[in-house]
């Protein structure tokens, strides 16, 4: 019986090909594009996962409020790891990561550098906690020595090529020798400490030996021991703090650690799973540019919709085509089928119709794959060899194929063969309009959502290009690693000013891109007091910084060599200026100190104040930052004025290789630096923008569809009504007029899910566009111009059609 299913369904969907290949190519879309979003999904849960005991691994998070500001940070000052270590027996193991910025590397004996963007340090427990496989050396050998380094295979490899590099020297910023002492794996892609690949010994960092419970800069991994709740276990940091934290205070603020909490201040410490980083942890100082939850559920949703928009188009391309079959109903009920053994027929031949497409699904998703991972920066590898991945597969598109045939089935099996065959069948009963002006209505709300949501983060991502900073970032050279000039870095800046399209310059370390920095304390003139504490970024400038960048006094002055005093000088932005609780804080003195030991009290004169910039996402609402007159020989920063700009850089390159020989010269822009901290964003668009646009093919397919079968159903009466002297435009207008008002449902149901969705999208930002309702009508209008041509096609056909042909049989 089943064989004879097959025969007939393969009969029947080679005598409607066209009809067929509609079906087929809708749900091969759609399958496909769940496919792809699958796989992102997946690879997105899977970080950190690779890990053993990543179950029992935690990472301390470090919540603060001082001096006006609140932060968040994924870092914890540097004696708590050892600590909580010493004092609990919960905790099987603990280790530390303290990111070290960029360095010039060199084999010693060699005179060329190479620029290493991620160095860190690492404490020599940190193959303990993470299960990173070494290749040479023992794990509790490799980094318990002073100046030792432990590189991934990709570094050994670019260092030493096939030599055996255990116990060669690396040069470190031309001055520090550390020693190879292991060799690891490199670390997976699918895991927040992706970037690690050079390990110095942690007791080679100086800040590691100060036991300052008062400097978060460490990212701090707690091993538990099985069985420890890590909620319960969280409330031993009021003790920590209590214990520990509560001297430091003391001695920094000489009040207690109660005075501070009651003043609205203070420090807190949690507890965050290392499988939720990636996905979970949006905080200052993150080891790498993390994931967001809210894209997982958002694109799931879109798969999931995706997926529901083909079955729909083949429940109204099935039923657009029920006439033609309903003499087969007739005959085969005349002959004793009963309807169980139709809706078998008709279920087995939508399940083999999935199935087909489920094969031209995979091979679109294969092909398609690598334009994918392009476009959501991912390395996803297509599992060929995974059994559960074939089996989830085959059991879906078993599932869908039922699914999209259900309908189908019922309403094809329940003609009367009386009717059928005397030609009076009415295929316009009132459910199954109902049914399929549903189906319609849902497709169109999920294409209105999908239009308003690729709009609105068109203009969110559009807005961040356009908007305002309040700095230049337009044809901002910056040249990298300036230390590696030495004592010529002014002498470099200043024969670069030379240069024709170079207008200025400043050297420095600081910039207004996101960047991993430290929030210092200042007090207003006087004796310190906790409530009166000012927390601002301090950013070490030369005279030329405000110039260059094109930032504005809005009070006081910048810097100027006219005014030696400036040595002590500062400048606030308006942020700082609003905590500190002046109207004009110029000529007003604070102080902070300059070293953990809290011994270097420095005392500052505010001579200006300077419009707020933004130096960090637009997610961040402006912060409180100054500016002192101190060397910080990071990067030099050259302003161009336009015109021939491979040329300037091949200057400037000339130049550098003049004055730092064997030193590599490493640049980039500061609007490609702005632009990649939005990356993930603009990624997101891209593939929200793609499924989108596929949505709405899929959705035209069944639109098609239902306007066929409209057209079907009405022939006789459009016949009547030409015969009677309607026009072409009345005839269209009446078959299009049913549709105008599903669209406009969709739109009255889609419009307000939509505005809820991306009103909370847009929260994540301090600044954005604003929602109106100009964006809705626009979506709405494209929704009803898309359906409008996509049943034109039946409508004109149909309203074409010589009456005869349909009213001979009358």
């Amino acid at each position: 019986m089943f064989k004879n299913y097959l025969k007939i369904a393969w009969r029947n969907l080679r005598k409607n090909q066209f009809y067929t290949f509609l079906n087929m190519f809708g749900l091969s879309l759609g399958l496909a594009s769940c496919m792809l979003i699958t796989f992102y999904i997946v690879d997105e849960l899977s970080f950190d996962r690779s890990f053993e005991n990543a179950e029992r691994i935690y990472r301390v998070n470090s919540d603060i409020r001082f001096g006006g500001a609140d932060m968040t940070l994924a870092v914890a000052p540097d004696p708590l790891a050892f600590t909580l270590k010493k004092d609990y027996p919960q905790i099987e193991q603990v280790t530390r990561l303290r990111e070290n910025g960029s360095q010039l590397v060199k084999v010693a004996g060699t005179t060329e550098n190479q620029r290493e963007n991620h160095v860190f340090y690492a404490d020599s427990t940190f193959f303990d906690v993470f299960s990173v496989p070494l290749v040479a050396g023992q794990k509790n050998k490799v980094l318990s020595t002073p100046n030792t380094v432990v590189l991934s295979e990709t570094d050994a490899r670019k260092y030493f090529g096939d030599a055996d590099p255990i116990g060669q020297s690396l040069i470190v910023d031309n001055n520090t020798t550390y020693t190879v002492s292991g060799i690891m794996q490199d670390i997976p892609a699918k895991s927040h400490l992706r970037n690690v690949h050079m390990l110095f010994s942690m007791s080679s960092s100086e800040e590691s030996r100060r036991n300052n419970w008062g400097s978060h800069n460490y990212n701090t991994y707690l091993l538990l021991s099985e069985g420890t709740d890590p909620a319960q276990f969280e409330k031993y940091f009021d003790t920590v703090l209590e214990k520990y934290t509560a001297q430091w205070v003391q001695s920094f603020l000489g009040t207690t650690l109660a005075e501070v909490r009651k003043s609205g201040n203070y420090i807190r410490y949690t507890l965050m799973p290392l499988t939720d980083i990636h996905l979970y942890s949006d905080r200052g100082a993150e080891i790498n540019a993390n994931g967001n939850i809210q894209y997982v559920y958002i694109f799931a949703v879109v798969a999931v919709f995706l997926l529901a928009i083909a079955c729909v188009n083949f429940m109204n391309l099935a039923t657009a085509r029920s006439t033609n079959r309903a003499k087969e109903v007739g005959v085969r009920k005349s002959l004793g089928s009963g309807r169980s053994a139709l809706v078998q027929q008709f279920l087995t031949e939508s399940v083999m119709l999935s199935f087909l497409s489920l094969g031209i699904a995979l091979l679109l998703a294969y092909l398609t794959l690598p334009f994918f991972n392009h476009l959501a920066g991912k390395q996803i590898v297509f599992p060929i060899t995974n059994v559960l991945f074939w089996a989830i597969l085959i059991v879906t598109c078993t599932i869908v194929g039922i699914l999209a045939g259900s309908y189908p089935a019922f309403f094809l099996s329940a003609f009367e063969p009386l009717r059928v065959l005397k030609k009076n069948i009415e295929l316009t009963g009132k459910g199954n309009g109902a049914m399929r002006n549903i189906l319609v209505v849902f497709q169109f709300v999920i294409s209105v959502m999908l239009v308003v949501g690729t709009g609105v983060i068109y203009r969110q991502l559009n807005y961040i290009q356009n908007k305002k900073l309040g700095f230049n970032k337009e044809q901002m050279l910056i040249v990298n690693d300036a230390y590696a000039l030495g004592s010529q870095v002014e002498a470099f800046k200043q024969q670069v000013l030379k240069i024709k399209n170079i207008e200025s310059g400043t050297i420095s370390s600081f910039l207004p891109t996101p960047s991993s920095r430290t929030d210092h304390t200042f007090f207003p003139e006087g004796q310190i007091q906790q409530d009166k504490g000012i927390n601002m970024q301090k950013w070490a400038v030369d005279l030329d910084f405000v110039k260059t960048l094109g930032l504005e006094v809005k009070t006081g002055r910048s810097f100027s060599p006219d005014f030696p005093s400036d040595s002590t000088g500062i400048i606030v932005n308006e942020a700082a200026a609003k905590v500190m609780g002046y109207d004009d804080p110029v000529g007003k003195k604070i102080f902070g100190y300059e070293d953990a030991e809290l011994t270097k009290k420095v005392t500052y004169t505010v001579i200006g104040v300077v419009k707020n910039f933004h130096f960090e996402s637009l997610r961040k609402n402006i912060g409180a930052l100054s500016l002192i007159l101190y060397k910080s020989n990071g990067t030099v920063v050259l302003k161009m004025n336009g015109g021939a700009v491979p040329e300037t850089v091949s200057q400037v390159e000339a130049l550098w290789k003049t004055m730092a020989p064997g030193q590599p010269f490493n640049y980039r822009f500061m609007d490609q630096d702005f632009d990649n901290v939005y990356r993930s964003e603009q990624r997101v668009g891209q593939i929200f923008i793609t499924f989108a646009a596929i949505s709405i093919i899929i959705g035209c397919l069944g639109l098609f569809g239902l306007s066929a079968y409209t057209a079907e159903r009405r022939m006789k009466e459009i016949g009547v009504r030409k015969v009677l002297g309607a026009s072409v435009a009345s005839i269209v207008a009446l078959l299009s007029k049913e549709f105008l008002k599903l669209i406009v449902i969709a739109i009255a149901i889609g419009s307000p899910i939509a505005w809820f969705a991306m009103n909370r999208w847009l929260n994540d930002f301090a600044y954005h566009v604003e929602l109106s309702w100009w964006m809705f009508a626009a979506a709405g209008i494209l929704a009803v111009l898309i359906a409008l041509f996509t049943v034109s096609f039946q409508s004109i056909k149909a309203a074409l059609m010589n009456p005869v042909k349909s009213l001979k049989s009358e």
